[in-house]
């Protein structure tokens, strides 16, 4: 009889640790998510899955961003955080926080996905808050135009000119949803094409100045957008110019961004052509190998945007 309750209190903190244990292990459970990048703030991202619009998920020093490549995307190439841009379908492996807020161990996202993402977030912000406008004024109008039809024949003629202004809002609206239909078509409004020594990726001091100036050009355009596109020339291993061109354009980018101060929401996603498109297929002088050794820097602008 003496010995039963220490028994009992040992066997009741055995269970305790036990409980402990699981909690434990069932809160730091890993969570995988698959969706699309709606918004991003710095280290945090809105992630809109199939079940839950708005999932936030937190960016850390240790969280592990990677490029699946390969036919059987058994590969995985690490990028950097740059490239999680809106637009961009990505898969994320981590655990939630106590605010509910997933914390990144890995992300990991397709090549032609990065591609294909187009970083218009402030072009379309901007259409929206126009059509917004555009929704408000509408229905003030016809809010005045219920009030005027109280008094149709004191007011007939102010009641026509609202008519003929809520015919106008209509047709903006109108123009508005079909300039969405054209988010894919740009205007190139102007380019700098930055050139490179053979097996060489640093970029000249020089083209520092055509850099920046382009870029202050870019951000007197609405809507504009910033493509960096990387080339080779022919000779060597095609992996090695493929090397080459994306680390061409991944230095170039980087002036725009932290020299220039370009926006990321303004960039899209730098590109590696490798050795494809050469300035010549036919001649491969040393003048044209040289030429085809460059990075194109362009600013476009989205057909829809300019046509506001």
């Amino acid at each position: 009889m003496i010995c039963i309750k220490p028994l009992r209190i040992f066997y009741n903190v055995v269970l305790l640790l036990v409980f402990v244990t699981l909690s434990g292990t069932m809160v730091s459970a890993q969570t995988k998510l698959e969706g699309v990048i709606k918004g991003r703030s710095g280290a945090e991202i809105v992630l809109q899955t199939t079940d839950n619009p708005k999932v936030i998920v937190i960016l850390d020093d240790s969280t592990d961003v990677g490029q699946v490549q390969g036919m059987l995307k058994a590969r995985n190439k690490k990028m950097s955080m740059a490239a999680l841009i809106p637009g961009l379908p990505i898969q994320v492996e981590g655990t939630y926080n106590e605010k509910h807020q997933l914390v990144a161990k890995t992300i990991r996202f397709k090549g032609n996905d990065l591609e294909q993402a187009q970083a218009i977030q402030a072009g379309l912000t901007e259409t929206a808050q126009q059509a917004q406008q555009n929704k408000e004024e509408l229905e003030k109008q016809n809010a005045a135009l219920a009030e005027q039809n109280a008094s149709l024949k004191q007011q007939q003629e102010a009641l026509t000119e609202q008519e003929k202004k809520v015919a106008a809002n209509k047709a903006a609206i109108a123009a508005n949803s079909a300039r969405f239909g054209q988010l894919n078509d740009y205007y190139i409004l102007d380019e700098v094409t930055v050139y490179f020594g053979n097996g060489k990726v640093k970029v000249d001091p020089k083209y520092n100045p055509q850099l920046i100036a382009l870029a202050e050009k870019a951000k007197t355009v609405n809507g504009y957008m910033i493509q960096v596109k990387g080339y080779a020339s022919a000779s060597g291993s095609a992996a090695l110019n493929q090397k080459l061109s994306e680390e061409r354009a991944n230095n170039v980018s980087n002036i725009l961004l932290q020299q220039a101060h370009i926006p990321l929401t303004n960039m899209l996603s730098p590109g590696a052509m490798g050795e494809s498109r050469q300035i010549s297929n036919k001649d491969n002088s040393a003048e044209n190998e040289a030429e085809n050794r460059r990075v194109v820097v362009r600013i476009l602008q989205n057909k829809g945007i300019a046509g506001l």
